[in-house]
């Protein structure tokens, strides 16, 4: 059986000057000379980006959720459209999109900036979209032990928009649901139909 990586954070931080030194080895491979002007602070950029865009390996979704609000309140609560931008693991070339996420409490809330973050910790990590969907499901799931949970992500990826079959303006929709929305098809359709309304 494949294993699927953690939730929890890495404890080793980006090593920048590694990656310096090996993507000057991969400009050598490709044919090109990495002391020439324009790419000779090249390596230095991408280890630095790589650092951002892979920021979310040292940190804990867990945590944003860890502080919030006894409310009572036990009716449905979404946040869509949160941008978002991840690197599928097998091209390590961008895919990116929005995802939506609802939760029904019972009674404990979160602010909904802490919903995004969760959303954006996971995205800066290596990852699949489907992964990526079930792992901000279940976050939400153990932080907040909510009656349910569904997550919607609609992506663009570019492993398969700008090489392989070259299909842009394709989108990968995935989903994940947990709780009530998976037992109750009425929940579920108010989730769905919320999702529609602008």
């Amino acid at each position: 059986m494949l294993s699927h990586p953690s939730l929890a954070p890495s404890s080793h931080p980006v090593r920048i000057a590694e990656i310096e030194d090996a993507f000057r080895s991969v400009l050598n491979a490709i044919g090109e000379d990495p002391g020439r002007e324009g790419l000779v602070t090249t390596p230095a950029r991408i280890a630095e980006m790589y650092g951002e865009l892979f920021s979310g390996l040292t940190e804990d979704p867990l945590l944003e959720l860890s502080s919030g609000f006894e409310e009572g309140h036990q009716e449905m609560v979404i946040l869509k459209d949160i941008d978002f931008y991840s690197m599928c693991e097998h091209h390590f070339l961008p895919f990116f999109g929005t995802a939506h996420v609802g939760y029904i409490p019972r009674g404990r809330i979160v602010g909904v900036s802490k919903l995004a973050r969760v959303v954006e910790i996971l995205s800066r990590r290596p990852q699949i979209q489907e992964r990526l969907t079930s792992q901000i499901a279940d976050t939400i799931r153990q932080a907040l032990e909510p009656a349910g949970v569904a997550v919607v992500m609609k992506a663009e990826h570019l492993c398969m928009t700008m090489r392989g079959v070259k299909k842009p303006g394709s989108r990968v929709v995935t989903s994940a649901t947990r709780g009530l929305f998976r037992r109750d098809p009425r929940t579920r359709a108010e989730f769905l139909a919320l999702l529609e309304e602008r």
